[in-house]
């Protein structure tokens, strides 16, 4: 099973709700039914862009939709809280901001789909438009008594100095992919503890990387952000060479007789 997300005194509560946020693929948004009616909340697919800022790929159909074109004000709750016994003493964090399409960067879609391949089938459809939440605030839940309401620049990762690596995320991930796939591979069995093979780089921000093997997502963190393409494969390396050096140190098992 994955990591979980730490929650222990020394992680800020900005910090572990933008890392709930980066691991999270999917959440529950919450809009108010046009013409003032009832709140009204759904199961949407998750990504974000390099500061933290979630993106939904929405269609023009959904109630959902209708909702937020009337009323652009959403709530997102992002739960961390998958296969604890106890989940009530997991982390969750309700993001609260104003949505709008996100435009026509090319870069945020590619984000996206690399994060939700199977919604390349449908992303292209004329109904379909990104968005992206611009919040405001966020209200963090980390477990019992730690409860914090936080404004937005508390949380979202300040890009200043880190502007460049987003032009070069595709080239990282797909150069991972093709030439590296034992090292990704090693970084989910050894650096999070996950089993299977073929796991994929499907995404790298200034502080870590997104790894996928079908439905399962996971997040590895980089020892600390990385500001250019430089100095991410510089961050990979060194986490290859942690995982090649937890298994020589492994201890050797018993054959059966």
């Amino acid at each position: 099973m994955a990591k979980p997300i730490p929650t222990d005194a020394e992680q800020a509560p900005g910090d572990i709700v933008r890392r709930l946020t980066r691991a999270a693929d999917r959440a529950s948004l919450a809009t108010g039914m046009a013409g003032g009616g009832w709140p009204y909340a759904s199961l949407v697919l998750l990504a974000c862009d390099h500061s933290g800022r979630p993106l939904l790929l929405l269609s023009d159909l959904a109630d959902h939709t209708k909702n937020l074109k009337e009323d652009a004000r959403v709530s997102l709750l992002v739960d961390g809280t998958a296969g604890l016994e106890e989940p009530l003493t997991g982390p969750r964090a309700t993001i609260q901001g104003r949505i709008a399409p996100a435009g026509d960067d090319p870069l945020l879609m590619l984000r996206f789909l690399a994060r939700h391949p199977s919604a390349a089938l449908y992303a292209g459809f004329p109904d379909f438009t990104l968005y992206r939440v611009m919040p405001e605030r966020a209200h963090l839940v980390a477990g019992f008594g730690r409860i914090h309401w936080m404004p937005a620049d508390e949380f979202l990762f300040d890009l200043q100095g880190h502007e460049a690596l987003a032009g070069r995320e595709a080239d990282i991930v797909a150069h991972m992919n093709a030439d590296h796939a034992d090292a990704i591979d090693l970084y989910a069995s050894q650096l999070l503890g996950l089993s299977g093979k073929g796991w994929q780089l499907t995404g790298c921000d200034p502080e870590g990387c997104d790894l996928r093997l079908r439905g399962q997502v996971a997040r590895l963190d980089f020892d600390k952000p990385v500001a250019d393409a430089e100095a991410a494969r510089v961050a990979l390396v060194r986490l290859a060479k942690r995982a090649r050096r937890d298994v020589r140190t492994q201890p050797e098992t018993e054959s059966p007789n």
